[in-house]
């Protein structure tokens, strides 16, 4: 990979202030989070407070310390040196710690995490392949990572808000933010829902974008589709046509047993 493409994304919670630094926004996200990861975990009868959870990406680390009122042991990691440093003196707990760490490398020792938690991660990262890898690599065998990710074929990009920005080729998507004045280089890389796939094969895949959505309520998720809206069956309807279209995807990735 050339010096062109393998670039850090280090100043993110600086670039996205009103998302990362936002209380309530990330708490929101965080309880999305627990409860698929709560309704995982309960139908495989595992305690969570038995358990260890590394969240990768922990930025800021609101939702982290979330995690830690479930979780037994709670780890918080990111690049973001500034972010890390707040997530130490705003939200920390007995149960968290946090390091500024590359998730493609991040030192543990093999099989050290029951649970990871990677949130709309991978487009960030230099090489999403290395970044599976090393949570495939971390997870105890039989150990879940909850994967919220991106799909690259959606016709606003999620992260400026902007028409075909993940479609178009990387020089122009460059290109694009400098006109507009919203960046200088656009670091995030998303793949289509095959390439997702592919990227996650290693894993077995639980699927819970649909159940999301089918009930918002359970998965704390009614503030983006309210229970029996026209929006919530237009979804669902357009889900179950075309499913490779789905602007994100949540999964569960179970490392197997074996």
């Amino acid at each position: 990979m050339g010096d062109e493409e393998y670039k850090y994304q280090y100043g993110f919670s600086e670039e996205h202030p009103d998302e990362m630094y936002d209380f309530e926004k990330r708490t929101r996200k965080g309880n999305k989070t627990m409860a698929v990861l709560l309704d995982y975990l309960s139908g495989k009868g595992k305690d969570p407070t038995e358990l260890r959870l590394l969240d990768i990406g922990c930025s800021t680390g609101f939702m982290t310390r979330l995690y830690g009122r479930y979780f037994g042991e709670v780890v918080g990691i990111d690049i973001d040196e500034g972010a890390v440093r707040y997530a130490k003196e705003n939200n920390s707990g007995e149960n968290i710690g946090y390091f500024v760490s590359d998730s493609m490398d991040t030192g543990f020792d093999n099989e050290s995490f029951d649970v990871i938690s990677c949130t709309h991660i991978y487009e960030h990262v230099p090489d999403s392949k290395r970044l599976v890898s090393e949570i495939y690599r971390l997870l105890k065998k039989g150990g879940a990572c909850y994967f919220a990710a991106g799909n690259r074929l959606v016709p606003i990009e999620g992260h400026y808000r902007l028409p075909l920005l993940s479609v178009i080729p990387k020089p122009l998507a460059h290109l694009y933010l400098r006109i507009l004045g919203r960046g200088t280089y656009y670091y995030e890389s998303h793949l289509t829902y095959l390439g997702l796939k592919r990227l996650v094969s290693p894993f077995e895949i639980c699927d819970y974008t649909l159940k999301v959505i089918e009930d918002p309520e359970r998965y704390h998720a009614a503030d983006m589709v309210r229970p029996g809206s026209i929006k919530q069956k237009i979804a669902l309807t357009f889900l179950k046509v075309a499913y490779f279209i789905s602007p994100t995807y949540i999964w569960v990735l179970k490392k197997g047993d074996g």
